[in-house]
């Protein structure tokens, strides 16, 4: 699936999904307001903490390959 928005998602992964894309192309766009959209719809602490970490992880990773130019394998 190329585009995540057009799969069958529950509302909750979907918010998540949501929220990733927008802590990863707008980081300073993520206010306290997104948070609590999440905690609003059932989502605790640690699914949203999980989120985010995975979402900085994988741009965190990215990044250092962008960096030295790493081409994958």
């Amino acid at each position: 699936m190329h585009d995540y928005t057009q799969a069958g998602w529950d509302p909750q992964t979907r918010a998540l999904l949501d929220y990733a894309v927008k802590l990863t192309t707008t980081p300073s766009g993520v206010h306290h307001t997104d948070f609590q959209k999440l905690k609003e719809i059932g989502l605790s602490d640690r699914q949203i903490l999980s989120t985010v970490l995975i979402a900085c992880y994988f741009n965190f990773m990215t990044r250092i390959a962008d960096g030295l130019g790493v081409e994958p394998a």
